[in-house]
């Protein structure tokens, strides 16, 4: 089993370290084969910015994302550039608060509030992490209404681990809530869409 996952913003939102979780809570904590790639433009803030993570059960031969499995999507810039790569059965999730999809035949599209939540919390630069709760939430679901394997991208415990393992000292809780609340408001926002 393999998935391409695809999290995607401007910079200073926090994608590349979003990868950089997700890909050290499959490889380290879960024992995975993980490849991690990222990319971003000259500006420190405002410009592009992408991570592609690759998590498979075996041997990963080919370390480009193409067509991911998951996207993540927090502006629309992001939405743009990276919703066309995206191919039937796959799932998008955006930031509802930027993003206006439009339709995109058999890829379902799952809303989340991950800024508004994350400045409801305290500081919207915990944005990322609600949004990498939501990917666990919704690739659970996803595999199991395919009736693959069953079980989210990587196991909850993996990604909580490698999230307080590099949050900085004092920020601890926040990031724990953020994930939490991630994995919260995909359940809700997925009980509306077909998954």
């Amino acid at each position: 089993m393999q998935n391409e996952i695809r999290l995607s913003g401007t910079g200073g939102q926090g994608l590349i370290l979003a990868g950089i979780l997700l890909s050290e809570a499959a490889g380290i904590h879960d024992g995975r084969h993980v490849v991690q790639t990222q990319s971003y433009g000259p500006e420190a803030r405002g410009g592009a910015s992408k991570s592609d993570v690759i998590i498979s059960d075996q041997e990963i031969l080919h370390t480009q994302v193409i067509y991911p499995d998951y996207l993540v999507c927090l502006s629309q810039q992001a939405y743009d550039r990276y919703s066309i790569t995206t191919r039937p059965g796959a799932t998008v999730i955006y930031d509802s608060l930027f993003v206006k999809p439009e339709e995109l035949a058999g890829v379902k599209q799952i809303p989340v509030a991950a800024t508004e939540t994350a400045v409801a919390l305290g500081t919207r630069i915990v944005a990322n992490v609600v949004a990498l709760g939501a990917l666990y939430s919704v690739s659970a679901l996803c595999r199991e209404s395919e009736s693959r394997a069953s079980g989210a991208l990587v196991s909850w415990d993996a990604l909580e681990k490698a999230l307080l393992a590099r949050a900085p000292k004092g920020s601890e809780e926040i990031n724990r809530k953020a994930l939490e609340a991630g994995k919260q408001l995909a359940l809700s926002a997925a009980a509306g869409a077909s998954l």
